[in-house]
């Protein structure tokens, strides 16, 4: 599949989904790509939600590297969201 995937710097803490949830822009349309705490426990250690999101902004280049994997295999939930695991 050869689209153009944009990720703006929009990414925020979701109380709800406990996950860091940012956007990508694919072919013009807005999906939703998010990393829950789980994930990013088992990556970078316990944190508070605010520590999560800097760490997210630390290494966001390959975690948006690994969003666009998953775009591109059409791997999104039943929601139409794209998860890193």
């Amino acid at each position: 599949m050869n689209q153009s995937i944009q990720f703006p710097d929009r990414e925020e803490w979701h109380i709800e989904y406990q996950a860091v949830v940012f956007p990508a822009l694919v072919g013009g349309m807005q999906v939703f790509c998010a990393i829950s705490k789980l994930v990013l426990a088992q990556r970078f250690g316990e944190h508070t939600a605010e520590e999560y999101l800097n760490l997210f902004r630390s290494h966001r280049w390959d975690l948006e590297e690994e969003a666009e994997v998953l775009i591109n295999a059409q791997q999104e939930d039943a929601q139409g969201w794209y998860w890193l695991s």
